[in-house]
């Protein structure tokens, strides 16, 4: 058991090494700092909500989320015969005849479709109402916002990558003048090649890849020297990029699976050396949610207890909390096994459900503006629910 249990740390800290100190040639443009949500945040980010928000996913057949927003931009034509919108409400694609045997449909399928417009037509009487938007209201309102992304994405408008000279609202790509504009189309032509290669296996895809990641530090230097106090420091940027590669509540709840097995196991078989296991996964799981919410706080700013997200995260940590200290006490066994159940069920259901647990990081609502409120008053409150779902 220490041996299995020295293997997996080994491997798990080898890959939290590799997503923090190492980037693979060619991922240069995922720490490409952009302006969207209220807040400075990667490139990489960026491209994962934008995917997730119309395909439902962070990736699309392999091929990564910076990737594809980058050629939504560039070739956004080669997209509308793509199986790309994800629409799952039956009464919505009823409504624009088309069948619901599929998850994802193309731009023609749904946008050029003449119901379409009346649709919109109608979301938009209903919002001006200010009516209460049923389940299928709300799945057309996401197909309009899927739309909006695309077009506004494929236009260069969505992009903001470069702070202006002065003010606070950053340039988005179809605005970009001198040096900037040339420096952004020679990182466009070298992504081209970078790509291309990478697809085709060309033998010189390092070399592409490595003048892709030097024609991005370039663009980046120069946006940096436009306003060097509004361009946010690249330590923040490198962090984020980091989490979103090792993905720390992953590895945690995987950590609780094991623990619950385990404890599961040395019931039935009564072998109490196993019972150190149990601990030992508890431990590393516990110290990996310790981690990602260390990130979070660090990228944010604040306690990660503002919405629901970080609210079902933060039981899982309280549960797993509560229950190894009751542990430690009674030596009850089910109470740890408890909370290595609770904690892997609410880490998986916020991973599963981004659509309803929405994992980026977003500024404040006015009414929770206040570590000082959020600490003493929300997660206080938040984590009596660990508590009580434990």
């Amino acid at each position: 058991m220490k041996k299995i249990f020295f293997i997996l740390s080994l491997f798990l800290s080898a890959q939290w090494m590799t997503s923090v100190a190492f980037a693979k040639a060619g991922e240069g443009l995922r720490y490409l700092p952009v302006q969207d949500g209220g807040r400075i945040k990667p490139y990489d980010t960026f491209a994962r909500e934008m995917l997730q928000l119309v395909y439902g996913k962070t990736a699309y057949q392999g091929r990564e989320a910076y990737e594809i927003i980058f050629t939504w931009m560039l070739s956004p034509q080669d997209w509308q015969d793509r199986d790309l919108f994800e629409v799952r409400n039956k009464d919505v694609l009823k409504q624009l005849k088309l069948g619901d045997e599929k998850r994802w449909y193309t731009a023609k399928e749904l946008f050029e479709n003449e119901t379409f417009q009346l649709l919109r037509a109608e979301l938009r009487t209903k919002q001006e109402a200010k009516e209460k938007l049923t389940p299928y209201l709300q799945a057309l309102q996401r197909l309009e916002n899927q739309f909006i992304i695309f077009q506004e994405l494929a236009g260069g408008r969505l992009l903001r990558v470069a702070p202006p000279k002065e003010g606070t609202t950053w340039i988005s790509v179809v605005d970009l003048a001198e040096p900037l504009r040339g420096a952004f189309l020679d990182m466009t032509k070298s992504f081209i090649a970078s790509l291309g290669a990478s697809v085709s296996g060309a033998g010189e895809s390092v070399e592409f890849a490595t003048a892709l990641d030097a024609s991005v530090e370039k663009f980046k230097q120069l946006a940096r020297e436009q306003n060097p106090s509004n361009y946010e420091g690249t330590s923040k940027v490198e962090a984020e990029v980091s989490y979103n590669l090792f993905h720390p509540f992953k590895w945690a709840y995987l950590c609780y699976f094991i623990s619950a097995v385990l404890m599961l196991i040395a019931w039935i078989s009564r072998k109490d050396f196993l019972i150190k296991g149990v601990w030992a996964f508890t431990l590393l799981g516990f110290f990996l949610h310790v981690y990602g919410f260390s990130v979070r706080i660090y990228l944010a700013g604040r306690p990660p207890v503002s919405n629901m997200y970080e609210t079902v995260v933060w039981v899982a940590f309280g549960a797993v909390l509560f229950s190894m200290i009751l542990e430690s006490i009674y030596k009850y066994r089910f109470i740890i096994f408890a909370g290595t159940l609770v904690g892997l069920f609410a880490l998986v259901i916020a991973d599963s459900a981004p659509a309803v647990l929405d994992p980026s990081l977003q500024p404040l609502e006015a009414v929770l503006r206040s570590n000082y409120w959020l600490i003493i008053h929300v997660m206080p409150i938040t984590i009596s629910y660990a508590a009580f779902f434990l």
